[in-house]
């Protein structure tokens, strides 16, 4: 027999889950993360997860892990030194970028410009030259490229990109630096813009790269690590890496490509809630994922989530595909302040994290935050993790007085407020990826999940109009579900750059045929046989003149004037306008997915509508206005058909569901608890 253990890390917790592929059962893990060392929570708890599977680290076949170490690395500003190869005559390419400033009216008056992460002083040029049509107009002056490279060994860089004009339509000038490279700066990686973006638009295609550079060394030595303590431990696990657009990469090309890492941490929980919508039979659901430290949000159409062809993070956008995931610093760590100078009350995006934690946790912290506000309210009992971990009110209230001092307000009304802040905060990032795309909100599930989700997802339903809000079985530890059950997968993508009307489709399927084998490979030589192996296409449309595409599918027997009516649709859906202009396709991509895990989803017994069997006791808790009593229900006892009404609090091993007044809480087959209003 084998297994598949999925693991994700948070900024507080790490989650795994061990599935058996033949069986398709499962087994569940938290614990608290290690932000100094992130790898050893993600041993100690494979080991003790293993142990209590009753397996031994030798029935592991496959270790599937999201990670947020390349997104923390550019937040937190933690890169390398990256040296940049550019086309002579080029060297400000990152300096003048695109001209475009975020915000409003004068924004650029108050608009700190990032630094670029390749800084001019490790930026050089070298005479060389592709045409557009990918004829070689000058010839590499490897002698004059040779001297200038004296100047990346004086910046003591960590890795060099390398971007010359046109290197999309022909790579040789490109190639043929990286091997110079390769000769004089040993031991540095170099990242080819060709291989890592290989489409057209210069200052894109350029950024991307660098990212990548940026951040390899790190991913290189966090997977160097992780690897190195999976063979310490005794499995034959192969290593693989979630994607941002949630598929699955191996640990060798995560080192390589780490620019498709930087959501590999959210891909995984939108991932978990697709799996548990297509068994709740949920087509349409807006996913809030709730940790200690950030919330992650996302939409999900036809059991299809959304994919945007650029990964956004902090101040940086790439061009690579990574699921539509919006995340605002809003979680059950975010720590409440009130400024000196505005007198307004603030929650976030500062998190108390694992290290020392809310002051509820009783490691030492004693800022006020989410989860303190949530215990002076009543909202969590005092035993989590099963009975593993106890809160401690008495810290939490001290905690939250310091706002209510600050605010002249009580205790309890200043906590209210913390949790009002935060829930404005979620329904924000919430109308980013629906109302802004077009989209009703009220014509989705809303599905909460991580370990502060279920918490607040039925107050985020209220304001949100989104029926039923959907707690799925374990949702602490959903992303782990989504990472155990992801894919492999592989693309492939070529500029192309030609309008509809003047466009050969059998040149089109020609090009998409060539991909397909190039992928298709890719994946067999991973051991993937041919005949699990599905291959999707997609191509990158515009109106003629448009800066920006709409990625769109191109199924098989669909013709360039369906894709045409299509965008046109699309279009009119984004935009609300189309223009009297012809389309034009940009880019052609094609992707291999890989064999999709076996994983039953569990039914549970059924029952008579009446939860009394498990119900634990009633506690007091502030809602409305006003302190009332609430049932406390311990989830692993309900029953399929039990009928909850609110206030109610559900306990269970890694998260708690709050069910408001005037809302009714059911139980379904799967175990999902669907939140109604009465």
């Amino acid at each position: 027999m084998s297994y598949r253990l999925g693991v994700d890390v948070g900024g507080t917790f790490t989650d795994l889950l061990v599935i058996d592929e033949e069986t398709g059962a499962t087994w569940r893990e938290k614990v608290p993360s290690t932000p100094d060392d992130p790898s050893r929570a993600v041993i100690e708890g494979a080991r003790s997860l293993c142990a209590k599977a009753g397996i031994g680290p030798d029935a592991l076949s496959q270790f599937l892990h999201g990670t947020t170490v390349a997104t923390n690395a550019v937040l937190e500003a933690k890169i390398a030194r990256v040296g940049l190869v550019v086309t002579e005559g080029y060297r400000h390419i990152l300096q003048i970028a695109r001209s475009l400033v975020p915000g409003g009216l004068a924004a650029w008056i108050v608009w700190p410009k990032p630094e670029p992460m390749a800084p001019l002083e490790a930026t050089i040029e070298v005479p060389e030259r592709i045409g557009a049509d990918g004829r070689i107009v000058r010839p590499l002056d490897e002698a004059a490229l040779r001297r200038a490279i004296a100047r990346l060994r004086e910046e003591r860089v960590e890795a060099v990109t390398v971007c010359l004009i046109n290197a999309y339509v022909n790579p040789a000038h490109e190639r043929r630096v990286g091997e110079i490279l390769a000769e004089e700066l040993p031991g540095v990686p170099v990242s080819l813009s060709s291989e890592i973006l290989p489409e057209m638009q210069e200052y894109e295609r350029a950024l991307t790269t660098v990212a990548n550079s940026a951040v390899r060394p790190t991913v290189a030595r966090y997977v160097a690590n992780l690897d190195r303590e999976l063979k310490a431990w005794g499995t034959p696990a192969r290593l693989h890496l979630l994607r941002s657009d949630g598929g699955l990469m191996t640990a060798e090309k995560s080192t390589q490509a780490p620019v498709n890492l930087l959501m590999s941490g959210p891909a995984g929980g939108v991932a978990g809630a697709r799996w548990v919508a297509r068994n709740a039979g949920l087509p349409n659901v807006l996913t809030l994922d709730m940790g200690g430290t950030s919330t992650d949000v996302a939409l999900i159409e036809n059991y299809e989530p959304r994919l945007r062809r650029e990964t956004s993070v902090g101040h940086l956008t790439v061009r690579a595909s990574s699921l539509d995931v919006r995340t605002v610093g809003a979680g059950g760590g975010s720590i409440a302040t009130v400024p000196e100078l505005t007198k307004a009350l603030r929650v976030g995006p500062q998190s108390a994290g694992a290290v020392p934690g809310p002051a509820a946790y009783g490691r030492g912290g004693d800022q006020p935050t989410v989860t303190d506000a949530n215990v002076v309210l009543g909202y969590l009992p005092e035993n989590l993790l099963g009975g593993a971990f106890r809160l401690d009110r008495e810290a939490a209230r001290r905690a939250v007085q310091k706002i209510a001092d600050a605010l002249g307000l009580s205790l309890l009304e200043a906590a209210a407020g913390i949790v009002s802040i935060v829930n404005e905060t979620m329904f924000g990032a919430l109308r980013l990826v629906s109302v802004q795309q077009g989209y009703d909100p009220r014509d989705f599930a809303l599905m909460a999940f991580g370990g502060a989700g279920p918490l607040h997802g039925n107050a985020l339903g209220i304001l949100m109009g989104s029926w039923p809000v959907v707690i799925p079985p374990s949702p602490g530890i959903l992303c782990a579900y989504g990472d155990a059950t992801t894919r492999l997968r592989v693309d492939a993508q070529r500029s192309f750059n030609r309008l509809v009307t003047a466009t050969d489709e059998t040149e089109v399927r020609a090009l998409l045929a060539a991909l397909e084998a190039e992928v298709v490979a890719e994946l067999e030589a991973e051991g993937a046989r041919r005949a699990d192996i599905e291959v999707r296409a997609e191509i990158d449309v515009r109106y003629a003149g448009q800066a920006f595409e709409v990625p769109l599918a191109f199924p098989p027997g669909e013709t360039l004037a369906g894709l045409a009516a299509r965008f046109d649709a699309e279009h009119l859906r984004l935009f609300t306008f189309n223009l009297p202009l012809p389309q034009e396709l940009v880019n052609v991509r094609v992707v291999a997915l890989g064999k999709a895990a076996h994983v039953v989803a569990e039914r549970i017994p059924k029952g008579d509508g009446d939860p009394t069997p498990a119900r634990l006791r009633t506690q007091e808790l502030w809602m409305d206005g006003r302190m009332q009593p609430a049932a406390i229900y311990d989830r692993a006892r309900l029953r399929a058909g039990d009928r909850i009404p609110g206030p109610a609090i559900v306990c269970e091993m890694d998260s708690t569901t709050l069910v408001h007044s005037k809302h009714l809480a059911t139980v379904d087959e799967f175990g999902n608890i669907r939140i109604t209003p009465e």
